[in-house]
């Protein structure tokens, strides 16, 4: 045995495991289940607090998949993608991994139901594609109107029809929040921008656009306290006034959250080089990792486009890069022991 490795393990050995169930984790599957790598892949058990398929199975209408010109369902797109993976051969476990030790290959891994070293399941090469979740607030009446007037994410969901001519509000104060206001004046009547402070974190530029859009109102020192409906629709907010006390209703239909997400990366944190906002660092170009053979695809890594289809992107990426890495080992004889 090669210095540095560890043995197989005579439970589960993989060539490739793929940990994430989005579109980054099934198309790499996929990928390597056509190369004939027979891909592992792990969907998890409402892991990061998503259901195996992850943040698209708590969308509705998704319009901007490309080969569906009428739209999809988030869930039924899901649904697609797994099936697809199947049929190709990927073994697809509803279990969720609990932990990960990428200091020797090959890699062993942890199921969550899993105790003791002994129980540890090995894979030459790894894939992480856990994904990233949105910040809420908790405010009351987010759950209830989640994707029901409430969205993290207005390329995804700022042209729906519920959206459209009305007036929206988006909630931070950075960045992506003047950028998230500014795409939304194409579809929304007016945009309401809550600061909670007397100024914007955004870049000049950002900052100087936003404030300049006639159809951008900013109310300064406010937060939301409130969400509320008529039925099955967002349809006012309840804002304070942090200066003044002062509550009132604000009526949109439309609420987008523009505070950050989590990449689900405890997994591997301290494992793998993260950013100061815990993504996942990868060779620019690429889906390589800091740890050789440990890939990383979709969210996780990307805290800029984060799509479904630049995931799927990167998906076929890391899957193209694993399997040329396991072939270039077996050509020069120093695959994994």
């Amino acid at each position: 045995m090669a210095p540095g490795t560890v043995p197989r393990s005579s439970k589960l050995h993989s060539r490739v495991v793929i940990i994430g169930s989005g579109p980054a984790g099934h198309t790499a599957a996929i990928y390597l289940a056509r190369a004939n790598l027979s891909p592992v892949l792990f969907e998890g058990f409402l892991a990061n607090g998503f259901a195996a398929g992850g943040q698209l199975t708590t969308t509705t209408d998704v319009e901007n998949f490309p080969g569906f010109p009428t739209g999809i369902m988030g869930p039924e797109l899901m649904d697609k993608f797994r099936e697809q993976s199947v049929r190709f051969g990927t073994q697809v476990i509803t279990e969720t991994v609990a932990k990960i030790d990428l200091s020797a290959r090959p890699f062993r891994y942890w199921r969550e139901m899993q105790e003791g070293p002994e129980e540890a399941e090995t894979a030459d090469a790894v894939i992480i594609a856990t994904g990233a979740s949105a910040r809420r607030l908790g405010l009351p009446g987010e759950h209830k109107y989640w994707q029901s007037g409430i969205s993290a994410c207005a390329v995804c969901d700022g042209a729906v029809p519920i959206f459209r001519n009305k007036p929206l509000a988006v909630i931070g104060g950075g960045d992506s929040a003047a950028e998230e206001a500014t795409y939304l004046t194409k579809y929304g009547s007016h945009v309401y921008v809550l600061v909670r402070k007397g100024e914007l974190r955004a870049s000049k530029i950002m900052a100087k656009r936003l404030l300049n859009n006639p159809k951008v109102t900013v109310l300064w020192n406010t937060v939301a306290t409130e969400c509320v409906g008529d039925g099955d629709l967002l349809n006012s907010l309840r804002i304070k006034n942090l200066q003044t006390g002062e509550e009132t209703s604000l009526p949109v239909n439309g609420l987008f959250y523009a505070i950050g997400h989590e990449p689900a990366t405890d997994l591997v944190r301290g494992q793998l080089q993260t950013d100061p906002d815990g993504y996942i660092v990868t060779v620019p170009g690429t889906t390589q990792t800091s740890v050789r053979g440990v890939f990383a695809a979709g969210d996780v890594q990307d805290k800029r486009y984060r799509q479904a289809i630049t995931s799927a992107g990167t998906g076929c990426m890391a899957a193209l890069e694993a399997e040329r890495l396991l072939a270039e080992e077996e050509e020069l004889g120093t695959e994994v022991a």
